[in-house]
Parts: C-alpha cells; sequence; structure tokens
C-alpha cells in the first residue's frame, strides 16, 4: 500500500483528497501547512505528496526547496487554485514532478499520481543498481592511519608496483585495493579478485590459470583463469597465506616471466596484469615455517599496506556509524536514524574483534531494534556483552 502525504491550509480540500485517494487503496496523511508538512516528510518515507502551493508559514515553493534537499528522490505534486503559467513552470524548475490546478480533474489525478510512483521506483532500483555497480565505496575516517593510507595510494596506484596489504580480517583490505586500482592506469579494466582462503587446494590451480577440456576427469569444458580474465587490469589475490606451496610456485612463474599455462595445455598465455595481495597473516613467520615461499613474498611486498585495526583508530567510528546509518536506512528504505552522542561514546570505548565488519553488523542491529534515536541504552541491550 503506497503512503500519500497530502499539504493543504484548506480542511475541506484535505478531506475530499483523503477520501478519494483513500477509496482508491492509497494510505493518506495530511498536513495543515507547509511547516507541519516539512516535519512529516523528514520523518518519514512517501511515496508521493501532494502539496498546496499557497500556505501559512512555509509555502510551497519553499517546502519543494526543503524537501529537494532532505530527499529529491520522492516525487512532488503541486495542486493550486491560484494558478497561472509562471507559477507551474517555477514549481517545475524547483523539482515538482508536476502541477495541477484546483480543482483538480480526478482522472488526471490519479494518473499523474501513477506515474509519479513508476517513476520514483525506477529511481530506486537505479540507485540500488548503481550501488551495486559502483567500483568504490567511501573509505571513512580522519585518523592518522587512515591519512596516511589515503596518501600512500595516491602515491603508488599510477604506478606497476605489486602491494601487499596486510591487517586483521574485517578491516578493510579489499577496499585499499580497489582503490589502487580505480586510481591506477588500468582503472578502465577489470578489477578480479580471488579468496584464496576459500577455495579448496586442489582446485586453485585451475581457478589462477585455467583448464582444457579433458584435463582432469570433471573437466568438461574449457576453462579461464583469473589471470586471463584479469588480462589488461589488476589481480586481487585475498588471503594469498592460506595459497598452497604448488600454486605459489606458478604464480611466482607468472609474475617472473607474464606467462600462464592452463591446466592441460602446454601452450604459454601471455597475461597483463598488475597483481596486488592481502593476508591477515605474518608471511614472514609462514616463511619460517615453509608455508610461504620467501621468493614469492619479495616479489609481491614492493609495497606493504597496513590497513590497522578498528582499535587502533576509534577516531573514525563517529563518521563510519554515520555512514552507515545513512547506507542501512537508504537500504530498508526508511528515513535515517539518529544516534546520541553517549550511544557514540560507548560503541568508541567497545573491543571491535571483528573491525568494521563488526561495526557495520552492530550499526544495522540497532537500526532494527531501536527507535528514531539511537541512545545509549540501546547499545548496552543490544551491542555490549551482558
Amino acid at each position: 500500500m503506497a503512503d500519500i502525504l497530502i499539504i493543504d491550509d484548506e480542511k475541506a480540500i484535505r478531506k475530499t483528497l483523503s477520501e478519494i485517494l483513500s477509496f482508491e487503496g492509497y494510505k493518506i496523511d495530511e498536513a495543515s501547512d507547509g511547516e507541519e508538512g516539512l516535519k512529516k516528510f523528514k520523518d518519514r518515507n512517501y511515496d508521493v505528496v501532494l502539496c498546496d502551493i499557497k500556505m501559512p508559514k512555509i509555502d510551497g515553493i519553499e517546502f519543494l526547496q526543503k524537501a529537494g534537499e532532505s530527499n529529491p528522490d520522492i516525487p512532488i505534486i503541486m495542486i493550486s487554485g491560484h494558478g497561472n503559467i509562471e507559477t507551474a513552470v517555477e514549481a517545475v524548475k524547483t523539482g515538482a514532478y508536476d502541477y495541477i490546478s484546483k480543482p483538480p480533474d480526478l482522472n488526471r489525478l490519479l494518473i499523474t499520481i501513477r506515474n509519479a510512483m513508476d517513476r520514483s521506483n525506477l529511481a530506486s532500483e537505479a540507485k540500488v543498481l548503481k550501488k551495486k555497480v559502483n567500483k568504490v565505496q567511501e573509505m571513512i575516517g580522519h585518523s592518522a592511519p587512515i591519512k596516511k593510507i589515503k596518501e600512500t595510494i595516491d602515491k603508488v596506484a599510477p604506478t606497476e608496483a605489486r602491494v601487499m596489504i596486510t591487517g586483521d580480517n574485517g578491516v578493510g583490505k579489499e577496499l585499499v585495493a580497489r582503490w589502487i586500482h580505480e586510481k591506477s592506469n588500468r582503472a578502465s579494466g577489470p578489477l578480479v579478485e580471488v579468496n584464496c582462503a576459500a577455495i579448496p587446494s586442489e582446485l586453485i590451480e585451475s581457478e589462477l590459470f585455467g583448464h582444457e577440456k579433458g584435463s582432469f576427469t570433471s573437466a568438461i569444458k574449457q576453462r579461464i583463469g583469473k589471470f586471463e580474465q584479469g588480462n589488461g587490469g589488476t589481480l586481487f589475490l585475498d588471503e594469498i597465506g592460506d595459497m598452497s606451496l604448488n600454486a605459489q610456485a606458478k604464480v611466482l612463474r607468472a609474475l617472473q616471466e607474464g606467462k600462464i599455462t592452463r591446466g592441460g595445455a602446454d601452450k604459454d598465455i601471455n597475461v597483463d596484469v598488475r597483481v596486488i595481495a592481502a593476508t591477515n597473516k605474518d608471511l614472514l613467520k609462514e616463511v619460517e615455517a615453509k608455508t610461504f615461499r620467501l621468493d614469492l613474498y619479495h616479489r609481491l611486498s614492493v609495497i606493504i599496506i597496513h590497513v590497522p585495526s578498528l582499535n587502533e583508530r576509534k577516531d573514525d567510528i563517529p563518521p563510519l556509524v554515520d555512514q552507515f546509518l545513512t547506507d542501512i536506512c537508504t537500504d530498508y528504505g526508511i528515513a535515517k536514524k539518529t544516534i546520541d552522542d553517549e550511544a557514540i561514546k560507548l560503541l568508541e570505548d567497545y573491543d571491535w574483534t571483528g573491525n568494521i565488519r563488526e561495526l557495520r553488523n552492530v550499526v544495522e542491529r540497532l537500526v532494527i531494534l531501536s527507535g528514531k534515536t539511537i541512545t545509549s541504552e540501546d547499545v548496552k541491550n543490544y551491542v555490549v556483552p551482558k
């Protein structure tokens, strides 16, 4: 059921429109002036707004301007008995979806509302799709470690240097890799990601280098490996410390010679990829334990970027929380919730063993279980272990 907000200082008009639209199956909310309408507009995500132009406190044009600053995706249809061409043009220029004169023609009104809702739905879908295909999320934070990482990325990205990104699980190593690719000369090429820890050791070589049809029992067709897929772009090897020694040897050869060989083939294939690796392990200790090749370590770690844990940069928690609130509330289609200072203080004092990934999950939990304002009591009830 779609929600419609009617803003008009004439009670009779509000009542008439409300009865007509309720009969059509819409859920109606009313406001008697622009100020009340703006407050309701900011507190709730409506599907369509019907707004008069001549109103006390805040008129329709001022409402349009302020509503557009708050949520430009909600279509606003202006309705006025004092209309002329100049007023209609001004309303549309200010952001109105359409303009209808009083008394409104019922059929035109209903068609306009349906069209406005269709446009709103398309805008929402486009926003979701844009977010999905967007290559890089913003790197949130103003702490000294984050500033240093951003500066390093700016220096390193335009080069062809291989980069090793280190840090605990959940700190954002993948985001650093994406920013390096985005700011590189290869940004127009593909960014191919491989989670080495998620692929069984017996399949990692096929994943990276591909195989020919019939090269082994279940090879029913040719497979193009990640090195070939990343040609002209960047290959991100996440959790490379979990790669088998045999696969490491082949990766080393690919880095040294710029060539790979598919499984079951005898022909070399030239590949042009920039490799970025990441790990949550101490690879030098893995070298000592003979589970990681020293020569591969040196090949991969021309530049080392360490991403600190969230506990080491708690100054970044407030802006991270604010961004997560924006993203999560947008995903849920609700007005953005606020969080008070005491709640933020508790989050800053919390031990974030899961780092940024854990923080986002906690914010989502608070959005779901809390009221319009997230309080310290909410954090105590839903976050802090008892």
